[in-house]
């Protein structure tokens, strides 16, 4: 591990000219981080510690009913909170689902969707080519062991998948990322956040340098949602496959739907054709539902040892279905 300088932000506006500065990062929780640093993904020359910023953490009541959850508010915060389980059950079952409680009580719901890959060749210590670490070094998975890898949007270039269960109930919940900035904040969908990897799978998300996530911002109640996380044992794992699912019903029909993948691509994955397809679709009429879901996965490209993941996440996608349904007021 590299030495670095390290700061401590106590005044919001001087962390945002320090963060601007070459080869620096912030640090919220620093699970992650601390991570990157020891297996020298991040190489940074300044840490800024931004944990005891004020104003950054609580949850508070938006004016049209919704909800702005502080970015270092930490995730068992979030989870726990009797607004968010009741209005945002999927965000609260995914946070409950992630990591360990240890960690949940440091990491922070601005942090968390910032996670990198958990591709083995990515996080491997003895340096296997891989485009996200070093550039134009050649993705190692591509015709390696990829049985956890993307089955949607992948590269050449890189098929790693984004594992963070937070940020794909926020995906399918159209949360709103805002942000600060030294030239000014801006508020990001939750869909626009990450990226595909295409020709530059170095780089992860929207996010400027120096730019900060201060809140993320909930509207339009969702009682109706659920959380599935589907993993190869049951506590301090990362999910396979993941299914969000947000619903307004209006008697046994459903209105709308919002429905997200995680470790399927690398962004959390919206299943826009299927949303379409379900609109008006009786909540009993399970073959319906089916052919809805099928309709997205004619996009799907399973790599050479995960086709099984296809068949996975339609199942994942019609059990949450059924879960969010089972949440409506009898």
């Amino acid at each position: 591990m590299q030495a670095f300088a390290y700061g401590h932000a106590t005044d919001i506006a001087k962390a945002l000219v320090a963060g601007g500065a070459r080869d620096t990062v912030f640090l919220a929780g620093g699970t992650e981080l601390l991570n990157w640093l020891r297996l020298g993904i991040a190489k940074p020359e300044r840490v800024i510690d931004i944990a005891q910023l004020k104003g950054l953490a609580g949850i508070t009541r938006l004016s049209d009913g919704g909800l702005r959850i502080g970015a270092t508010t930490r995730l068992n915060d979030v989870a726990l909170n009797e607004d968010v389980a009741r209005q945002y059950p999927v965000l609260s079952e995914a946070i409950l689902k992630s990591a360990s409680a240890q960690l949940r009580n440091l990491a922070t719901i601005g942090g968390n969707p910032l996670q990198k890959t958990r591709c083995g060749y990515f996080r491997a210590e003895e340096g296997l080519p891989c485009n996200k670490r070093t550039p134009g070094s050649g993705c190692s998975a591509l015709h390696g062991i990829n049985d956890k890898h993307a089955i949607f949007g992948w590269s050449e270039a890189c098929v790693a998948t984004q594992p963070s269960d937070p940020a794909t109930a926020l995906a399918a919940l159209d949360a709103v990322y805002v942000t600060a900035h030294r030239d000014g904040g801006r508020r990001i969908n939750a869909g626009d956040l990450h990226t595909l990897p295409g020709d530059t799978p170095q780089i992860d998300n929207t996010l400027r340098d120096g730019e900060l996530i201060v809140g993320i911002e909930l509207v339009g109640a969702a009682p109706q949602s659920a959380y599935l996380k589907l993993r190869e044992r049951e506590s301090y794992e990362y999910a396979v496959v993941s299914a969000a699912v947000a619903l307004d019903l209006e008697g046994d029909r459903i209105i709308r739907a919002r429905i997200a993948l995680g470790s399927v691509a690398h962004k959390p994955w919206r299943l826009a054709e299927t949303e379409r397809a379900l609109a008006g679709v009786a909540v009993s009429n399970t073959s319906a539902i089916g052919n809805a879901i099928d309709v997205s996965f004619a996009a799907a490209k399973p790599l050479e040892h995960n086709a099984y993941k296809v068949q996975l996440a339609k199942n994942a996608t019609a059990r949450t279905i059924r879960l969010a349904v089972a949440k409506a007021p009898s």
